[in-house]
This record gives structure tokens, sequence and C-alpha cells, in this order.
């Protein structure tokens, strides 16, 4: 599949560098074709690693991949082009976090809203799926490093078949089918997103910083 990968940081990197692995054809995408993060990633990433602008990347893929932080993902998905997400997937993994106080950060949107929300409003004909937001980058593409995969993912969208698509990628990356939870439409994004400030605490009294993430379990 060709895949864009929007953003050149840390969760970039893991989602970009983890699909060419698997044997996707990947563009990582940033404001400028010829961001050093981006170009010095796919020239070490093989074949099948690309970089270009946001426009490029979008352009190439036929899934596309929000990895930008959500303060800032409206305008890179704007330079990225209407024109060039309709009717494809958009995996949105950002989160939407104010550092305008310091940290922790706060919600810039949030309780009834989300930032996935907001972009599908943005963008209408493109299919958008929550997926991800709710764990590290190292945990994101390697569950098993984690309690043997035991743990939990969850997914929210408005189209099913958008939603088969990125589970079909989680299961790739590594995360059990039972393990993945369909939370419903992407109103469940609001609640996903609201996780991230528990999230912090607990990564600020994690050791070493150590990856963690939840699980769900219920009685037998």
């Amino acid at each position: 599949m060709k895949i864009a990968v929007l953003g050149t940081g840390t969760v970039g990197h893991a989602l970009a560098g983890k699909l060419v692995e698997l044997g996707h054809e990947v563009m990582m995408g940033s404001r400028e074709a010829g961001n050093p993060k981006g170009t010095d990633w796919a020239a070490s990433g093989g074949p099948n690693a690309f970089s270009g602008s946001f426009g490029q990347a979008a352009a190439m893929a036929e899934l596309v991949i929000n990895a930008t932080p959500g303060a800032v993902s409206l305008a890179a998905l704007s330079e990225a082009g209407a024109a060039n997400l309709d009717g494809k997937v958009l995996l949105d993994v950002s989160n939407p976090l104010d550092h305008a106080a310091g940290f922790p950060p706060s919600l810039s949107v949030c309780n009834t809203d989300s930032i996935a929300e907001t972009i599908q409003r943005t963008f209408p004909r493109s299919r958008v799926v929550k997926s991800l937001n709710t764990v590290g980058a190292p945990v994101m593409v390697d569950p098993r490093r984690l309690a043997y995969g035991e743990h939990d993912m969850f997914l929210a969208g408005n189209d099913p078949e958008a939603k088969r698509v990125v589970e079909g990628l989680l299961r790739d990356f590594g995360w059990q089918p039972g393990r993945i939870r369909d939370l419903g439409g992407l109103d469940a994004a609001r609640g996903m997103e609201m996780w991230l400030p528990l999230w912090l605490r607990i990564f600020m009294k994690q050791p070493q910083g150590k990856p963690f993430n939840l699980a769900i379990v219920s009685e037998d």
C-alpha cells in the first residue's frame, strides 16, 4: 500500500519505519519537501522510503496518517490539500495538547468535541479514523514489548470500511484482534483524547520513562 505519514517527529518516524519494514511504500511528509528530518529518514529507509511536502505525500498515498501535533494538524492537512485527502482513509493519531501554560499541557478541545471530529468536519470527504493516540510511539508499532501484547488499543470512526483498513494495520503492527476495541463512531475520539492528561501523569511517574499501556479487565 502507498502510505503518507505526515509529521517528522518521534511518532512519524516510528510509524513510517514500521510501515516500510512491513513492505509498504511510504512517503514522510513535512512542510517543505527538503526537510532534513524527512530526507535523512528516506535516505536510510531503503527503496520504499521517500520524503516530500505534505501535499506530495498525500497525493501519492492511498492511506494518509496524521502524525503531526494536534495544535498544527489542521494547518498541516490544509497544506496537504483537501483534493489529496478526498475519499482516502485518514488515520489520526494526534492529540490536542495545549502547551501555552507549560507542562503538563491541557487540551485545546475536549468534552463535546475532538481534534478528530474537527478534522472530519474540515475535510468531509476524507474518512477519518482515530487510533494509536493512547500510547507512546514505541508501543504503537510494537505492542508485544508489553505483557506479551495483553493490553488494549482503541479505534473510532464513522466509516466501517475505513475502520477495517486501520484494524488491518493494527494487526500487522502486532495488536491482537481481541485487544483491538472498536468504540463506535468518531465522537468516541473525545474520550480517547481526554485520556492524555492521565497518560501524561502516569508517564511522569514511570521509572526511567518505561513504556506502558492499559488493559480492560472484566469479570469472568
